[in-house]
């Protein structure tokens, strides 16, 4: 028997057995479920109590399109929502802008203004249901959006829940949805940090992601080391701006992705809360074990979905899907079969949710915790990848932290490598690809994807035109002036972010009064 490795590069061998686990710790290394470190799970019961939050991610075309598929979701059990939001919005761009032409609506739904918000969130149970935005670079603004959403529909700010993702780091490794420079995105966190702590208690201020690296093709040890890299620069950077790390922390959450290959997955989230637990116990000085706790959501491997056989991908998400479970992840989105052709169907959309039904009502992996604990396999395997993400996350501290990394271009070029070698192993059949490399069919087979309206960017435009004209646009110039000042100095910016968009100034016109402070940030400029 030849040992094989896994996608970190690490060995892993044929057979595993009590030899492997020699000078092995349950007590250091494990702890009781809900205990530090919390590589068993951040809750002492965790799914045996109730499952995970069944999070889809959902959005395209115009809020009143969205808005019906989150109500299918709803209807159909969903516990959260997660919204995808088109490429203007991300960029700070409103509908009309020139650079928007051709993109509204595309990949996630278009909104610019409170008003769109409020038709997109119509008729939805705010005050229960948790609500997810990816969203980055213009997060505070669309978090505002939805605070100012909810108010007018008298749901008290307490008790919404949610996440934004806000995590503009890892856009200047992996994904590139930046608007701002990054010490005004840091600081726009920070502020982000300090408003949701007093006005949104229970809002998750940032997800901080390792997930985006994963689709550009970083490894399971480079996903999490890199991502808990860009964490400790958040932390930082909110304890220079006057935040105590227990006031903020146990709003942090991340967000991780799940692969097929189940194993190395559930070692990969075992090992980064017990990565997590010591930074910001032994380096932050962290006292409230909810700051100490990971917490995080999955969502299943978009990259990994072919277009050939498109079918095929239901197996590989219930995969997906079923090591998250099983790694302990707190929420989770299942991809439709479908997303590797287009945005997905309604029925694609409702399989996907069935899938994680299944895997909660159908199955015995939420009558215990942590199944895996104490697996020889499993424990070193835990063991390897946090050695391996350890290495990494010292690789970005000694070039001065994860700004200075992504300056140097550190973890992009190890992410690129790492997609390069991967791809050469697919087009070498190496590694397998059910239906691509591999069991091909006889051709193409038929399919109708999700058509989006082309005619929703002019729609949105007639929308910003009404609003325009309608508004007390003096009013707006004042209160954009007051957020532009406040950039200037050190005073919180949401406050009078929010004064700006409640009197309805647009989402692009936010972003375009702080760039005329912070500039914006072009890819050959030095950080």
């Amino acid at each position: 028997m030849t040992d094989q490795q896994t996608e970190s590069g690490l060995p892993l061998q044929p057979v595993y057995g009590p030899q492997d686990l020699s000078g092995f710790d349950p007590e250091r290394a494990l702890g009781e479920p809900g205990s530090f470190p919390y590589t068993r799970g951040v809750y002492p019961s965790m799914y045996t109590g109730r499952p995970w939050t069944m999070r889809q991610y959902a959005g395209f075309g115009t809020a009143k399109e969205s808005n019906a598929r989150y109500h299918e979701l709803v209807s159909g059990g969903a516990g959260g929502l997660s919204v995808a939001f088109d490429l203007p919005t991300q960029m700070g761009y409103d509908s009309d802008h020139p650079l928007a032409h051709g993109e509204v609506g595309k990949v996630g739904v278009a909104i610019d203004s409170v008003e769109d918000m409020s038709v997109l969130l119509g008729g939805l149970p705010l005050d229960s249901v948790s609500t997810s935005m990816t969203i980055n670079a213009p997060a505070a603004t669309l978090l505002l959006m939805y605070e100012l959403v909810a108010q007018e529909q008298g749901i008290a700010p307490d008790l919404l829940t949610g996440t934004i993702q806000n995590d503009v780091l890892k856009e200047y490794i992996a994904r590139g949805t930046y608007i701002y420079p990054p010490a005004p995105s840091l600081r726009l966190v920070s502020d982000t940090f300090a408003y949701c702590a007093s006005a949104l208690p229970r809002w998750n201020t940032i997800s901080i992601s390792g997930y985006h690296m994963a689709e550009a093709g970083a490894t399971p040890a480079q996903e999490i080391g890199f991502t808990l890299a860009n964490a400790k620069e958040y932390v930082r950077a909110a304890q220079a701006a006057g935040l105590a790390v227990d006031d903020f922390a146990p709003r942090l959450s991340f967000f991780f992705v799940a692969r097929t290959t189940l194993l190395e997955e559930v070692a990969k989230f075992r090992a980064a809360r017990r990565i997590w637990a010591r930074i910001m116990r032994e380096e932050f000085g962290a006292r409230n074990p909810k700051s100490m706790m990971l917490r995080f959501h999955t969502q299943t491997a978009g990259v990994q979905l072919t277009a050939q056989q498109p079918e095929v991908n239901l197996v590989r998400v219930a995969l997906q899907g079923l090591g998250a479970v099983l790694g302990g992840t707190q929420s989770l989105h299942t991809n439709s079969y479908d997303e590797a052709i287009a945005l997905p169907s309604a029925k694609a959309a409702r399989l996907a949710l069935r899938t994680q039904q299944v895997l909660a009502y159908e199955t015995d992996v939420t009558k215990t915790v942590d199944p895996f604990a104490g697996s020889s396999v499993v424990e070193s395997l835990t063991d390897d990848v946090e050695e391996a993400a350890l290495t990494l996350i010292q690789a970005v501290e000694d070039r001065g932290g994860a700004v200075a990394a992504i300056e140097e271009g550190f973890q992009k070029s190890e992410i690129e490598r790492a997609a390069y070698a991967n791809a050469l192993a697919i087009d070498s059949g190496e590694r397998v690809l059910v239906g691509l490399n591999r069991f091909a069919g006889d051709g193409p087979e038929p399919y109708e994807p999700l058509q989006v309206d082309p005619t929703i960017e002019a729609a949105q435009c007639a929308a910003l035109d009404r609003l325009r004209e309608h508004r007390d646009s003096a009013a707006v110039r004042d209160a954009l002036e007051r957020m532009q000042h406040a950039a200037q100095g050190s005073d919180n910016l949401l406050h009078p972010m929010r004064e700006a968009l409640a009197l309805r100034a647009t989402g692009g016109e936010v972003a375009g009064a702080l760039q005329e402070v912070w500039g914006r940030h072009k890819p050959h400029e030095t950080f």
